[in-house]
């Protein structure tokens, strides 16, 4: 279970974990706090699935949104500075992508996500997936690639 590793490698090593949300809908946060003890490092997180909470609340910039969609690496990376910010934590997960089965297009299609992660003082990684699954499958992998990315953070690899 990674969830339980992630925990236990930031209470051991002091650090705290928000999470931003779109294609996900929470699935990460629920995740996370189904292991006990988890209030000792998860400070909760923002379930951005409009663009106006991305914007509003994690401070995505509209030209961003406009210019490159809310499914984009620049939105990503703006979605895990902004939920690092905004709930100070010493690191940050943040995912958004297309869960389908519809609101895909040929550049942004079905599975596309882009999972990110920010860590103080100056660690900032995106990267890009598109899983083949139905909408659940998608919402699940998105889940599982964000924690892994966490994971391999964490132990330094």
């Amino acid at each position: 279970m990674l969830e339980g590793e992630i925990i236990g490698l930031l209470v051991e090593s002091g650090k705290t974990l928000a999470v931003a949300e779109s294609c996900t809908g929470g699935l990460i946060g629920h995740r996370l706090t189904q292991v006990p003890g988890s209030s000792a490092a998860f400070l909760g997180g923002v379930i951005a699935y409009h663009n106006s909470v991305k914007e509003k609340t994690l401070g995505v910039p509209a030209d961003v949104l406009e210019r490159e969609g809310a499914v984009s690496e620049a939105t990503a990376l703006a979605m895990v500075e902004g939920v690092r910010r905004l709930l100070g934590a010493d690191i940050a997960l943040a995912v958004t992508g297309v869960a389908g089965p519809t609101g895909g297009t040929e550049e942004r299609p079905v599975g596309l996500t882009y999972v990110a992660l920010s860590a103080a003082p100056d660690v900032l990684i995106c990267e890009r997936h598109v899983w083949q699954g139905d909408r659940q499958q998608n919402k699940e992998s998105s889940a599982e690639a964000a924690l892994a990315l966490l994971l391999r953070h964490l132990k330094g690899s």
